[in-house]
């Protein structure tokens, strides 16, 4: 006990003198919290189960292990186990979910950026996240992991309504990050989903404390008012943009996650009577969009929609300052279509619109409207031909965060 004590007294001795070091090198650059978006978080599982899905599936596991990204579990058969695994159970009464029985999941790295830089913890290429962004903060504005330059990974498989423990802990963190920074102001860089889950804690907060701890609100890609390619998903699944996953596989898992209800198009932004879902023999739109799920056979989607749709609907100014950045002129999922003899849990053909490959543009522009309801500076821009992911690597992108945190 002695040797922890001491041991912390060494770390937070070495952490405010990295501090006094980070300040008279950069001149009070405003510290930075990485927040990631669906599937940006590190997850890992310990498994004791009775009974698995095929038989080369491990049924005990000694120690956690990495579960997503964990590239070796998504080769074929194997994925299988994977999927049983993050999968999640949903309970109607309580409104609330569960892991699988026998796996229990925790979301590592609570203030450490890596996890969120790289999302596979061996940091091969394709789990490579906020690394970009985080080597060049670090290379070319001197900032400092785990002091200047933090992250808050969290459970992106479930919606803000199971999240309570996460908008707290931001809290914290900003506060905490603000503190072995020599009290100086929090800059907020969200990606995706991340957005509007920082929104949340944000819209909570009192003015004086936003003033007071945060310095600017970067988002890259926010999905502020859902997205059409959320019903894509429930419908087909998706293959994350590899070509080797199958998206029926992998929609097992993902139609299993309350967030992908919460990403569902918002009635701020999608007229209630737009057509959504097309066939020769029935249109779904927001108002009938329940019994589109009940008819592929997912009624919890909807379930998942009702639990964290007040969420979407309050979208109340952040009143700090914002950059808002996305890609544009990308082909985006607008609207599902069946052609005539397709039944409707086939796959049906997609239309496209605006966006940036996931979102759709006037969610991801949704963050202008914030201009007339609060007093802080609201700058939003469209990159065009950037998508979705592609984003976090730009070098526009990389040169515009460089600019804002050097000011």
């Amino acid at each position: 006990m002695r040797l922890a004590i001491l041991s912390t007294i060494i770390v937070l001795s070495l952490s405010v003198q990295s501090a006094r070091l980070w300040h008279v090198k950069t001149k009070q650059i405003s510290p930075v919290i990485l927040v990631p978006g669906d599937g940006g978080s590190q997850i890992e599982a310990k498994i004791n189960k009775s009974s698995v899905v095929h038989y080369i599936c491990e049924k005990v596991s000694n120690d956690y292990f990495s579960l997503w990204l964990n590239m070796e579990l998504l080769v074929p058969v194997v994925i299988d186990c994977f999927i049983d695994n993050l999968k999640l159970n949903y309970d109607n009464v309580t409104r609330t979910t569960s892991n699988q029985l026998g796996v229990d999941i925790r979301i590592p790295g609570w203030g450490d950026p890596l996890v969120v830089e790289y999302i596979d913890p061996s940091k091969a290429s394709p789990g490579s996240y906020f690394s970009d962004i985080g080597n060049m903060l670090v290379n070319d504005l001197g900032y400092v992991r785990n002091l200047s330059l933090r992250g808050a990974p969290y459970d992106f498989r479930k919606g803000p309504n199971e999240n309570e423990e996460f908008f707290a802990k931001l809290k914290t963190l900003v506060e905490e990050t603000y503190a072995i920074n020599n009290n100086t102001p929090v800059t907020l860089l969200a990606h995706s989903m991340g957005g509007p889950m920082t929104l949340i804690m944000l819209q909570r907060q009192s003015q004086k404390w936003k003033d007071k701890f945060i310095n600017s609100f970067i988002t890259l890609s926010a999905v502020w008012a859902g997205s059409v390619k959320a019903v894509k998903v429930f419908a087909i699944g998706d293959n994350l943009g590899a070509y080797f996953l199958r998206e029926s596989v992998l929609r097992n898992e993902q139609i299993t996650s309350p967030s992908l209800g919460w990403l569902l198009p918002s009635k701020l932004f999608w007229k209630e009577t737009e057509i959504l879902i097309q066939s020769d023999l029935k249109n779904y739109t927001l108002n009938n969009l329940q019994q589109y799920f009940i008819d592929i056979g997912v009624p919890d989607a909807w379930e998942f929609r009702k639990d964290n749709e007040k969420y979407q609907l309050d979208f109340t100014a952040p009143s700090v300052e914002v950059h808002c950045l996305y890609g544009s002129k990308v082909q985006t999922v607008e609207k599902l279509y069946y052609k005539p003899g397709t039944a409707i849990d086939g796959y049906p053909q997609l239309v496209f619109g605006d966006g940036d490959g996931t979102v759709n543009i006037r969610s991801l522009e949704a963050c202008a409207h914030w201009q007339k309801s609060q007093k802080q500076k609201i700058y939003y821009q469209g990159f065009p031909g950037i998508d979705h992911t592609n984003i976090l690597k730009n070098h526009d992108i990389l040169a515009y965060i460089k600019t804002v945190l050097k000011v």
